[in-house]
């Protein structure tokens, strides 16, 4: 009778210590800092509640102030999706075999940027490289920016007979996101910068751009740009076919108010071999 009553206790113990479900692991994504983070946070947030029910596991999106740290997030393992900007999606691929871009805009194929102009430059628009940009003042976006980088940069070197940034204008600057580069030239802070053309647009669509004091002046050529880009391991980690499943949730997100938020049209399949451009136009200017 008491060997069973303590057969009888121990089984309670081990039912009571034994957690009756084992709680999914949360699936962690992060983003490039492109824009004011507050519209990060609200684009985001609205598509981990996309997400979440599709994929059957907790989604959680988690800002980060620069782009070398969604970089490093994603090679740290700490998130394991990112919607990387071209260059920053090749380096987190190298760093991590087994990667791969699986969905991008439909706009992100042939992607570009605009060259602004403080009105006080007397610039304006052309469909020519604008050469009269050389002694101005000049400000890029991020360093790792691949629309407000690493392909102007590339068109820039490319006019200017290979000479530098420093070597064609009075000062150079980088702001660390497109929204803040649009700021800089409409003030006046520079006189001249480059951006994404979507977020330009978003601006000017919110009523933000001051047309008497900013203006394109130039469209650079197309080039693939941003991406989702997941981690070869979520298989192991969430179990078989979710990276596939991921894919699919992204590539048939149809919501026009979150569709809204990225400022592209719907996302279409995405491949590492795309981005090769991008990892070429990088190496050969040899941008840090």
């Amino acid at each position: 009778m008491f060997r069973q009553s303590l057969q009888a206790a121990a089984l309670v113990a081990t039912l009571v210590g034994a957690p009756a479900f084992a709680s999914p692991p949360t699936f962690v994504f992060t983003a490039i800092p492109d824009q004011d983070e507050t519209r990060l946070v609200e684009r985001f947030s609205h598509f981990a509640k996309y997400l979440e029910p599709r994929l059957g596991v907790p989604v959680k999106y988690v800002p980060v102030k620069t782009y070398p740290a969604a970089v490093t997030a994603f090679i740290n393992g700490d998130v394991q999706l990112a919607w990387f900007g071209g260059f920053t999606g090749v380096q987190a691929r190298h760093a991590v075999p087994g990667s791969e871009a699986i969905a991008q805009g439909a706009e992100d194929v042939s992607f570009k940027s605009y060259f602004i102009a403080n009105s006080e430059t007397g610039l304006k628009s052309s469909t020519e490289f604008p050469a009269a940009i050389e002694g101005k003042t000049f400000t890029f976006g991020s360093r790792s920016s691949t629309s407000g980088r690493v392909m102007p940069e590339y068109f820039i070197r490319k006019h200017f007979s290979g000479r530098g940034p420093d070597e064609i204008f009075k000062r150079v600057g980088f702001s660390g996101d497109h929204s803040r580069t649009l700021q800089l030239v409409q003030s006046g802070a520079y006189q001249v910068g480059v951006m994404d053309y979507t977020v330009y647009e978003v601006e000017k669509k919110a009523g933000r751009v001051d047309e008497s004091r900013v203006s394109v002046i130039w469209q650079t050529p197309t080039f693939p740009d941003y991406q989702f880009t997941i981690r070869g391991d979520v298989d192991k980690t969430f179990g078989p076919g979710f990276k596939d499943k991921v894919r699919q949730a992204i590539l048939s997100l149809d919501d026009p108010e979150i569709l809204g938020y990225f400022a592209r049209s719907k996302f279409v399949p995405a491949s590492n071999a795309e981005y090769a451009p991008i990892e070429e136009v990088a190496a050969a200017t040899k941008l840090d």
